[in-house]
């Protein structure tokens, strides 16, 4: 069974300088407009570069850091290149609220994350993005637990829709997510399946902070690895603020 590594990162353990990003990807940086897209872009592709470079062992100096690049595919998902060339690694990015996720892999997966906050959401909203019979089990919930319920079972959706490389594309609707009745492993992981686009996907979620995380892959995975950062890595980060 293939194993799934993550790493989390917020914007202030982002540096202020831009050193870390490639030529490319700073003129993408300065095409954006809006203050919040450029510090969510920002926080994304940081968050996913050190999670490469703590997944493949890099060296942990922010040269190393301007060599990675990670590039939309045409389907908008992420793709990662060390030198202009395509490294051996598969990546799912998700950002909210300020915070961020990497899933990283070996290739040969197909992976998807994602990380919602915790909130109310409509009846209306449900309707509209559920299937019956994920209907049916919020209908089933406690008030209490609702919004939790509600909130996984979206996340899960957009995990799943990564991993398809469809992204909201697709209606929701065809995406079925089942959580599995299990108690949580030492890290809080609990299991989930997800049924779409005629596959089945294995998945885990994860409550913290107010957040849920739910990473999906097919072929089936292990609970998610939380990664390191390196020391030495974070010295040369602290020394760059």
């Amino acid at each position: 069974m293939k194993q799934i590594y993550w790493l989390g990162q917020t914007e202030t353990d982002v540096p202020a300088e831009n050193d870390w990003l490639s030529v490319s990807e700073c003129v993408r940086l300065n095409g954006m407009h809006f203050a919040k897209r450029r510090d969510d872009w920002r926080l994304g592709r940081w968050t996913a570069k050190c999670a490469v470079v703590s997944f493949l062992n890099l060296p942990t100096h922010t040269q190393s850091l301007a060599r990675i690049e990670i590039c939309p595919a045409s389907s908008g998902a992420p793709e990662v290149f060390i030198a202009n060339e395509s490294a051996a690694v598969t990546v799912s990015i998700s950002h909210r609220s300020g915070a961020a996720i990497c899933a990283v892999a070996a290739p040969g997966l197909d992976l998807g994350c994602d990380q919602e906050v915790i909130e109310a959401r409509s009846e209306a909203f449900v309707a509209d993005y559920f299937t019956e019979g994920e209907q049916a089990l919020v209908a089933r919930i406690s008030e209490a637990e609702r919004s939790r319920l509600v909130t996984l079972l979206w996340s899960a959706k957009e995990s799943a829709l990564k991993a398809l490389r469809e992204g909201l594309r697709l209606d929701t609707r065809t995406v079925a997510v089942s959580p599995i009745e299990e108690a949580a492993d030492l890290n809080g992981w609990r299991p989930l399946r997800v049924c779409a686009d005629g596959r089945a996907f294995q998945g885990w979620w994860q409550q913290a902070h107010g957040m849920v995380r739910t990473f999906v892959a097919d072929p089936p995975l292990d609970s998610p690895i939380l990664l390191s950062m390196p020391t030495r890595f974070l010295d040369c980060v602290s020394l760059s603020r």
